[in-house]
């Protein structure tokens, strides 16, 4: 519950620094502020990578990478963003976690294959002979 007002204080923050903003003093009146977290698969949920991506007005500039175990700045603007949030202890679990928690989770969730094979695990348990 710690982290349940994390992502309008990260969306403060950014709006803070928009380009051409002159500090924060005046947003622009069109702008797109975008989260998306990203799972990649290798040898089933054997060996996965989680990537949570962090883009402004659709170029990415945040990016954590679960290998790195870190935030990294893909542009200037995103530098500050990535020294802050890597500062960031209890955030750096969060996100590391997010392996387990977002991409492991949901590939057992989604998986259609393990649900058919659990379906005929079950078919043979209730067959009587």
């Amino acid at each position: 519950m710690a982290l349940a007002g994390l992502p309008l204080v990260l969306l403060v923050g950014a709006l803070g620094r928009i380009p051409g903003s002159e500090g924060g003093k005046e947003t622009p009146a069109h702008f797109l502020v975008q989260w998306k977290s990203e799972c990649l698969f290798l040898n089933g949920t054997q060996r996965v990578r989680y990537l949570f991506r962090v883009m402004y007005d659709r170029q990415e500039f945040v990016r954590f990478d679960s290998d790195l175990g870190k935030h990294v700045a893909i542009t200037a603007f995103g530098k500050a963003d990535a020294d802050k949030w890597n500062g960031d202890k209890q955030l750096l679990q969060y996100r590391k976690a997010g392996v387990d928690r977002f991409c492991r989770r949901n590939y057992e969730l989604l998986n259609f294959e393990a649900a058919k094979r659990e379906e005929r695990l079950v078919g043979r348990r209730g067959e009587s002979r």
